[in-house]
């Protein structure tokens, strides 16, 4: 069983960059497909990245893409999101998840979830 925990949040302003991280616990991790999703006040959480076990492939919400990227290393069982030209609709509490499988962009097929960290992104 996975336990993570994200951190790396905060107040940025639009144009910025921050760089989220997701620590996981367990021996497993390099087994995981490890995704990113995000729930903005009164919406639904939505699908932001994935990347597969090996880190050899990943994939992107249309919002994101060209400005998110998502990493991960194996032998710090930590999974990645560095994010720049950050806008003020990117402001959301971002969640990392863990899923055994091949990667998935459905909230549903994820195992695991983390506590959430705040984004915030002023104009």
């Amino acid at each position: 069983q996975a336990q993570l925990v994200e951190s790396g949040g905060g107040l940025v302003q639009a144009g910025g960059s921050l760089r989220l991280s997701c620590a996981a616990s367990g021996r497993t991790f390099s087994s995981y497909t490890m995704g990113w999703f995000r729930q903005a006040p009164g919406k639904e959480r939505n699908f932001v990245a994935c990347i597969a076990s090996s880190g050899g492939y990943t994939y992107y919400a249309d919002s994101v893409k060209g400005r998110f990227t998502i990493s991960r290393d194996n032998a710090k069982n930590t999974v990645y999101l560095q994010m720049n030209s950050l806008k003020p609709e990117d402001t959301a509490v971002y969640y990392c998840a863990a899923r055994r499988g091949y990667m998935n962009t459905a909230l549903a097929e994820y195992d695991y979830w983390g506590q959430g960290t705040q984004v915030t992104v002023s104009s």
